[in-house]
This record gives structure tokens, sequence and C-alpha cells, in this order.
């Protein structure tokens, strides 16, 4: 389809990378996009490898089906890339996106072959400085953002800060913690 990304998540159950591309598909959605944000996983548990998927258009979407050849790929667990082909089906001219605190040098081997870009992000120094605690979500959010350039990043900021203050508004220091990681991703992600 023209004029549609589609981006494939990686991650463990209880990481947030579900949660993470529906937040994506409902901040894409109020800023007048066509979406779609949906898990697969089945039986598993906290800790169990899961995939979730995003199709972000101008377009109606008229396809409904996971992603098999995704233009973006995020990583959330770094370990997965040993046990799972994160890039099978990834376009080339798209990216892949790994949380980690190692440089792309030493993550580029594990891809299997894959010959597009590759960033790294250290959601785990950035979630700990801003929320005080591992939640790779928020980061990992951003970066995909920055990265694939679907979303304005001021609107994006915008949108994101009026979902989580609907999400957390008993909880101010959640949305302001949040919100300081996703400003750190876009200065910490080299686009």
């Amino acid at each position: 389809m023209k004029n549609t990304v589609e981006i494939r998540w990686h991650g463990r159950g209880g990481q947030g990378a579900k949660t993470a591309a529906l937040l994506l598909a409902d901040v894409a959605f109020k800023a007048g996009k066509y979406v779609q944000g949906f898990p697969e996983y089945g039986p598993e548990r906290m800790g169990a490898p899961i995939t979730a998927y995003n199709r972000i258009s101008d377009d109606k979407i008229t396809v409904h089906s996971n992603i098999y050849e995704p233009d973006y790929v995020v990583v959330v667990d770094e370990g997965l890339l040993d046990t799972i082909d994160v890039t099978a089906g990834l376009n080339p001219d798209g990216a892949v996106v790994v949380n980690s605190g190692k440089p792309v040098s030493e993550i580029a081997p594990k891809l299997r072959g894959y010959t597009g870009k590759v960033y790294t992000v250290d959601a785990r120094k950035i979630s700990v400085a801003a929320l005080g605690k591992y939640f790779p979500n928020s980061p990992m959010l951003a970066a995909v953002v920055a990265v694939s350039g679907v979303m304005d990043k001021d609107q994006f900021l915008n949108e994101m800060e009026a979902s989580y203050q609907h999400k957390f508004s008993k909880k101010p220091e959640v949305i302001e913690g949040n919100m300081n990681a996703l400003r750190m991703t876009f200065e910490e992600v080299n686009v």
C-alpha cells in the first residue's frame, strides 16, 4: 500500500511492546492518520517473546493481517537477537531499532546479514534516568518515531502528553517521567 509505514515490534511479555504499539496507533490516529496496532501472542506468560504490529497510513488501510515485510523493526529486548530472526522480511530501505547500550558495530553481526540501517537506543539508561525504573517502552516508542519519521516530533510529543495525562491523571510524576524519557530519546537517537 502506498503511503503506509509498517512496523513490527519484538519484545517479551511485560516489557511494554504491545502497549507501545497501541500507543503509537492511538497518537497517529489523533494526528489524522489511518492506523492499526495489534499484538500477536498465544498463551505466553511474562517474559515470553511477543510480537506486535503497527500500520500507519495517509490512506485507508484495507489489509488485515500480520506484517511480514515491515519497513521498521523495533527490538525491545536485545536478548531476542540470539533466538529470533527479527529482520525476517525487513525492508532494506527501512531500519531496525534495538534497545541496547552497545554500539551498532556489536549489534549488526547478530542481524543475520541485514544490510539496512541499524540504530541502538539505551532504553534502560533513559528510563532509569527519567522514571527511576526500567520501563523500555516509552524510549523505544520515541526511537521508532524518530527513525521512521512517521509523525512530526512535536505533534507526537503533544499527543503523547495528552495520552499520559488521561491515563495517569492522578500520578503527575509518571507523566513527567515518561515525557522526559521521550524527549531524552529524541536527543540520543542519531538520525
